[in-house]
């Protein structure tokens, strides 16, 4: 057999295991549709509550309760936190990287300005739970080395861990810089009605293993095998070519379900 037959019957075989790949994709029923479409992860919240009992977590084991002064941010990520002291009333600076967890109140106005924005966007309405916004009373940050938007040299920040409730296996953090999809809104007797579509939110941070990097919507498929490829159920049940970006945070409470009843 000569060069050119052997390179025809190649792309032959391509082009029918190209098929046979596309022909595997799944077309779910629009209950599941919905179910993956649920926004499971917590709300990011960028102020604080000067009122309420701020919590500082030092690496060297101790604990400062007190009052949130001031924070200094870089590409929305917390550098350095101002707090005064509940007891001695002695305000303190204290770098990200002495910190190893913190807790902290969101001002009602962003609960407030949240709730309003998910109830006037018909797609948050069906896929978030407004609760998430309104009833929060403690922020949840957590220390971690991380090159900012994987461009930057890795420095320490603490950062809103946003799914503390199935994080075993891969967790996520929020980008407070995270830009959304457009919709579209359209005026009526001169209010603003509810906006169609958009509200999709475009990037996180996550963390599997040791590994920590940021993930953009647009680098979703590249990522797709080394966040879920060592589960085949999943991956059988959820190929590349049947999901989409809006699922995210569904794929990864299904993903840690699988893996953790698996073993």
């Amino acid at each position: 057999m000569n060069m050119k037959k052997i390179t025809v019957l190649v792309m032959l075989f391509a082009t029918c295991f190209g098929f046979s790949q596309k022909a595997e994709k799944i077309k779910y029923e629009k209950a599941k549709i919905k179910e993956m479409e649920t926004y499971l992860f917590e709300e990011v919240f960028l102020s604080v509550n000067n009122k309420k009992t701020s919590t500082v977590v030092l690496k060297d084991g101790r604990t400062i309760k007190g009052y949130f002064e001031d924070i200094d941010r870089k590409k929305g990520q917390i550098s350095n936190i101002e707090v005064k002291d509940s007891i001695t009333g002695k305000v303190d600076a204290f770098d990200a990287a002495a910190i190893s967890e913190l807790y902290l109140a969101p001002a009602g106005f962003e609960k407030g300005m949240k709730a309003f924005k998910n109830a006037t966007n018909i797609r948050s309405l069906s896929t978030k739970d407004m609760k998430k916004a309104t009833n929060k009373e403690t922020v949840y940050y957590k220390n971690q080395l991380v090159s900012l938007k994987n461009k930057k040299e890795q420095k320490e920040y603490l950062m809103q861990l946003i799914n503390p409730s199935f994080n075993s296996i891969i967790e996520v953090y929020g980008d407070p810089n995270a830009k959304e999809t457009g919709g579209a809104s359209f005026g009526i007797n001169g209010m603003m009605s509810p906006q169609l579509g958009g509200g999709v939110i475009k990037s996180y941070y996550v963390k599997k293993g040791d590994k920590i990097f940021w993930l953009h919507s647009s680098d979703f498929k590249e990522y797709y095998n080394e966040l879920f490829g060592d589960n085949a159920e999943f991956i059988k049940q959820y190929p590349l070519n049947s999901i989409e970006w809006g699922y995210l945070s569904y794929l990864i409470y299904e993903y840690t379900r699988m893996t953790v009843e698996s073993k």
